[in-house]
């Protein structure tokens, strides 16, 4: 089916030779899309086509917008600017969490919790009993308890673990929510909505774009796909820090040159 696609995205001018972008999102996988009879109705903009059922997702469709989910990063992107990144498909979670750990995001790659913005002051403190569990066991802190009692705390630690494992850095609202595919993260979505927190996603052709503040049509099934996304948002995020850091390390050095 690929050379089927290729041959839908002719370049400027009637060229036949494809730019590097898109063959690199076909590559990737990005333009297959859901069933027909699972295309939103405000989604259909970004469908170019229907291919034995299934919607190719209009490519240049994607690059627009992935061009405005950018420049919204560029100017987001500071010292203080915390993301949330949840993605707990098996296609995601493991580049999800490379993303986030990179900047030192906070993330989602199991499951969400309800309330994990909307009752942050809650689930905040579940967090950091989960963070005394885990020293208080790792340095010996807990033998002093019965051996039932250790076991406790340890299976309380795991469970923990499972539900809130990638929100340690979640000290705060975060700036911007990063999301791989609204559909299934519905609850993650309408959390952020209420709390007026800004959405980047990449989302397949069964998203309400509307729901979304930036929504780059693409799809989310695949790990090629979520790696090209996230691939880009790695990019001008890590410059949006650099160009911050830049100035406050010029500065830092002035003192020193003076006094020499």
């Amino acid at each position: 089916m690929a050379e089927e696609i290729k041959a839908q995205y002719p370049a400027p001018a009637a060229s036949v030779e494809l730019d590097e972008a898109t063959r690199e999102m076909i590559d990737a996988g990005v333009f297959y899309g859901k069933r027909k009879n699972k295309t939103h109705p405000r989604m259909k903009g970004a469908v170019l086509a229907n291919r034995g059922g299934i919607e190719i997702v209009n490519l240049a469709k994607t690059s627009e917008e992935l061009v405005r989910a950018m420049n919204f990063l560029k100017e987001k992107t500071n010292s203080g600017s915390l993301y949330l990144v949840v993605g707990t498909q098996p296609a995601a979670q493991e580049i999800v969490e490379t993303f986030s750990k990179t900047f030192k995001f906070p993330y989602v790659v199991n499951r969400w919790v309800g309330g994990t913005l909307t009752n942050f002051k809650i689930i905040s403190q579940r967090v950091d009993y989960m963070k005394k569990l885990r020293s208080g066991l790792a340095t010996g802190a807990f033998d002093k308890y019965t051996k039932k009692e250790r076991l406790g705390l340890e299976r309380e630690l795991e469970r923990l673990l499972e539900l809130m494992a990638g929100l340690e850095e979640l000290v705060r609202i975060p700036d911007v929510l990063i999301v791989i595919d609204p559909v299934g993260h519905e609850a993650a979505v309408r959390e952020a909505r209420q709390l007026n927190v800004p959405i980047v996603s990449l989302a397949d052709t069964d998203a309400d774009p509307e729901s979304i503040t930036y929504a780059v049509p693409g799809n989310t099934k695949a790990k090629k796909s979520v790696e090209w996304f996230l691939g880009k948002l790695q990019t001008v995020v890590a410059e949006g820090k650099s160009k911050v850091q830049a100035p406050a390390s010029a500065g830092s050095e002035a003192p020193s040159a003076a006094a020499a």
